[in-house]
C-alpha cells in the first residue's frame, strides 16, 4: 500500500506531464556556464563582427543568467533557448555548436544576431 506523501508524488508527476507543451523538441538540457557576447555580422570593409552592447549575458547555474540589467532564467528545450524571465524574457536562441548561439525571431527565422561563450 502507497503512502499518502507518495500518492501525492505521483499526482503531482503525472499533472507535470500533462501540462507540458505538445510542441516539446527535446530534452530539457542546461548552456555550459560562462560569459556569452552577442555580436552582429559586419562587413568585408570593417570589423567581422560588432558587439551589441547590452546583449552580454553570464550563465551562472541551473537554468540561470545575468546580464548588468538583472538576473533571470531560460529554458533549453532540444536546441532550442527560451528566456524565461528577466531582461531577456522572451528572446529565443537556436543552439548551432557547443558555445554558438543564433537568434530566432518572432516569425521563427534565424536571425542576424549570434552569441557565442568567451568563457
Amino acid at each position: 500500500m502507497m503512502k499518502p506523501h507518495t500518492n501525492l508524488l505521483a499526482i503531482a508527476a503525472l499533472a507535470s506531464l500533462a501540462a507540458s507543451p505538445i510542441s516539446s523538441q527535446g530534452r530539457l538540457g542546461l548552456l555550459e556556464r560562462g560569459t556569452y557576447v552577442c555580436a552582429l555580422p559586419g562587413d568585408a570593409t570593417g570589423q567581422a563582427w560588432i558587439e551589441q552592447e547590452g546583449r552580454r549575458f553570464t550563465v551562472t547555474g541551473g537554468s540561470s543568467y545575468e546580464t548588468p540589467r538583472g538576473a533571470g532564467t531560460y529554458l533549453l528545450e532540444g536546441r532550442q533557448i527560451t528566456f524565461t524571465r528577466g531582461p531577456m524574457r522572451g528572446m529565443k536562441l537556436l543552439m548551432q555548436s557547443s558555445g554558438l548561439l543564433q537568434q530566432v525571431d518572432k516569425d521563427g527565422k534565424l536571425g542576424r544576431l549570434r552569441c557565442h561563450r568567451t568563457d
